[in-house]
């Protein structure tokens, strides 16, 4: 037998009173923006500091002279300043301001995933590089450049050797290279002015690895090498600064495995500036670079933007900051 429905009765609703709602002097409320941070006018021809300082005091423009104040700060205390990048940094052309940064003693560190090591060993070789994917990869021709692959994997297999780490051994070759363009190389630079380049390789995520003159043990020795190295690098960022410059995975993950390793081994490294920049942010940035280095100290900033805008935008301010 079935239940009879139970009737609905509708609620009706009247507009609410505003009949003795409570007010207060906006004289006594603390407000997020006051007329000290509004938009300056930048004069023509002026100075990049005029600039600079014209910029809103508020959200993105507030955290980008943050960031520039936090890395000249580190750098005149003679603090460690480390800049993790994706392989995209170089494709926008943003070398010759990382190298200028390490030759000024600014950047203490790179860490670069592996195919930063494809396009920084193509610019130095050819002056050019970033093939066409999409009209490659139909014709099995994508990342079959024979130079790239027989050149970088002779330079890994010479440096395993030699004992170097994966940065180092491609860094080594090019430097004592007769590349043509070979002052546009941060690997290059690197050996140059002393700077450690690491590289952190994932296993077939570069055409390199698809090469016949792969060599799967040098590669994973030379970038657990480098991956030690790393760590080094990072058990010394107290009151340092690490930059994350659109790696999305691989160098957000290094951070937080070689952070991990060296509080673990007695290191203090807490108090920490980390910096996400990025055209999107992603999940692994924000969570290991941003947030959870930064929870017993520091502060971590996302800055949102294309590379190739924002980071000359960093550099220049980090010039005139240090001028």
């Amino acid at each position: 037998m079935k239940k009879p429905i139970k009737k609905i009765v509708k609620k009706k609703f009247k507009p609410i009173s505003t009949k003795g709602i409570k007010t207060y002097s906006i004289k006594t409320r603390k407000s997020k923006v006051e007329i000290g941070d509004l938009a300056g006018l930048p004069e023509k021809g002026g100075s990049f500091s005029g600039f600079l300082d014209s910029l809103p005091n508020i959200l993105a423009a507030q955290n980008l002279k943050a960031v520039i104040a936090e890395i000249v700060r580190a750098h005149q205390n003679g603090k460690t300043v480390v800049l993790g990048m994706g392989a995209h940094v170089i494709k926008v052309g943003l070398a010759p301001l990382v190298i200028d940064l390490m030759r000024r003693g600014v950047i203490s560190a790179v860490a670069m995933n592996g195919a930063g090591i494809v396009h920084d060993f193509e610019l130095a070789y050819l002056g050019s590089t970033s093939e066409d994917v999409d009209k490659e990869i139909c014709s099995g021709n994508f990342g079959m450049a024979e130079e790239t692959g027989r050149l970088i994997n002779g330079a890994i297999k010479k440096g395993v050797k030699a004992r170097l780490g994966l940065g180092e051994s491609v860094g080594e070759m090019i430097e004592k290279s007769r590349y043509p363009f070979k002052d546009l190389s941060i690997l290059a630079a690197g050996v140059r002015y002393g700077v450690p380049i690491t590289v952190h390789v994932a296993i077939g995520t570069d055409i390199v690895h698809i090469h016949p003159s792969m060599d799967g043990e040098a590669t994973g020795k030379t970038s657990l090498h480098d991956f030690k190295v790393f760590s080094s690098v990072v058990s010394t960022l107290e009151e340092g600064v690490f930059i994350n410059l659109g790696s999305a995975v691989i160098i957000p993950e290094i951070l937080l495995k070689a952070l991990t390793l060296t509080r673990n081994l007695g290191h203090k490294v807490g108090k920490i500036t980390t910096v996400n920049m990025d055209f999107i942010q992603h999940y692994r940035p924000s969570t290991n670079v941003v947030r959870r280095p930064t929870m017993n100290g520091g502060r971590g900033y996302s800055l949102t933007g294309h590379h190739e805008i924002m980071f000359p935008l960093l550099y220049a301010g980090i010039i005139e900051g240090l001028e």
